[in-house]
């Protein structure tokens, strides 16, 4: 796989989502959860979302329960969730697996695109993000203890 737009997931509805339909814009890809202490992450990057998605900037969230059990909910949960409590309209993926046996094709093309620390490719956490730039390439990956506000000038310089 050679970019972004070769894969196709679900969306939170569970729809098939070809993510070609995101050519030519910039994209950070996040692994979200509802009950982990990085949760408060939603606002910062929704905030970033409205601030650069009238600029062709998206955001998609993908669910996973695999760090400590911090996403149990179902799609509907955690849509709902995101909603409510957090206010979020950037799109949202259908829960995956982002390491070990059952990862998603995605997750694993994220992972060797842009190895972590010390060339580590697992994701360490929730809510590590990969920036992308409109060619569909990974540019740079974030840690979960990044704010995504804090992203801002690389995600400007890309768009």
């Amino acid at each position: 796989m050679a970019s972004l737009y070769d894969f196709k997931v679900k969306n939170i509805k569970g729809e098939e989502w070809d993510l070609a339909e995101l050519k030519g814009k910039v994209v950070m890809i996040v692994n979200v959860a509802s009950k982990c202490g990085f949760t408060k992450q939603y606002s910062g990057l929704e905030e970033i979302y409205q601030k650069y998605k009238e600029k062709d900037f998206v955001i998609v969230g993908f669910p996973c329960n695999q760090f400590g059990g911090q996403e149990p909910g179902t799609e509907e949960e955690i849509q709902n969730f995101c909603s409510l409590n957090w206010s979020v309209t950037f799109p949202l993926a259908s829960k995956v697996e982002v390491n070990g046996d059952n990862e998603a094709p995605l997750w694993k093309w994220l992972k060797e695109s842009q190895p972590g620390i010390l060339g580590l490719k697992r994701v360490k956490w929730n809510f590590e993000k990969f920036l992308i730039d409109r060619e569909g390439k990974v540019v740079k990956r974030y840690a979960s203890t990044t704010d995504p506000k804090s992203i801002s000038p690389e995600i400007e310089n890309l768009l």
